[in-house]
């Protein structure tokens, strides 16, 4: 028995155990295709044609290798203008093994390969069902890290970077770049006279870098007038 299949915008003639270079299929080595764009088939002189394709007429066929065909060139010039241009193109094949010719509606003897589509909606239908699951462990995860958090972000606004000293504070306004908003800001880290502000460390000054919103060169020039003040 034969038939006469259409794949890929071309026609072929199969029998049983051909095998076959189309173009390319979306399938692993192994798998199992059905080719439905049955044209013809028949036995000897007995042929039945399709109208384009005969009902219930199914070609199986086992997938043997993805590879490419040749290499086209094709190239064009124009006379007299200068004008070149070279195309190539390598065509995507898959070798198959012709399996079964069924006929009238018949199961093929083994399962065929999913089609991308089928496989793409599975994917995407179990990404959803993994969603909420997702979604509710986020949330419970969240809820026992907010309080950790919390609780972190409390001890760190209760601990100032600095132990202030006993005493009246100084007017920090006093020194060239210090407002009442970063005086306030610094009384609550700690630091609330001249006396402290002279004896900072580099150390410290890249402490006050990291944690307060004030560059190191602007605290180096506090540092730097509050030595200045502290002698008065």
């Amino acid at each position: 028995m034969f038939a006469v299949i259409k794949t890929g915008g071309k026609q072929y003639r199969v029998a049983a155990n051909d095998l076959l270079k189309i173009e390319k299929l979306e399938a692993q080595v192994g798998d199992i295709v059905e080719i439905g764009n049955v044209l013809a088939h028949g036995e000897g002189e007995n042929v039945t044609f399709g109208a384009p394709f005969v009902d219930g007429a199914t070609v199986t066929a086992e997938v043997v290798e993805q590879g490419k065909n040749r290499t086209v060139i094709a190239f064009k010039k124009r006379r007299r203008q200068n004008s070149r241009r070279k195309i190539g193109h390598r065509q995507l094949l898959t070798t198959v093994r012709i399996a079964e010719i069924l006929l009238g509606g018949a199961k093929p003897a083994k399962k065929a390969a999913a089609k991308p589509e089928a496989k793409a909606e599975a994917a995407v239908e179990a990404k959803a069902e993994a969603a909420p699951k997702e979604a509710k462990a986020k949330k419970e995860a969240k809820a026992e890290a907010a309080p950790k958090e919390e609780a972190k972000a409390e001890t760190a606004a209760a601990a100032p970077l600095f132990k202030a000293p006993k005493g009246e504070p100084d007017d920090l306004t006093v020194i060239k770049g210090i407002g009442p908003v970063a005086a306030k800001d610094l009384a609550e880290q700690g630091i609330i006279t001249f006396a402290q502000l002279a004896k900072l460390t580099d150390k410290d000054v890249a402490k006050i870098d990291e944690h307060m919103p004030f560059s190191a060169d602007q605290i180096k020039d506090w540092r730097e007038q509050a030595k200045e003040l502290a002698k008065k």
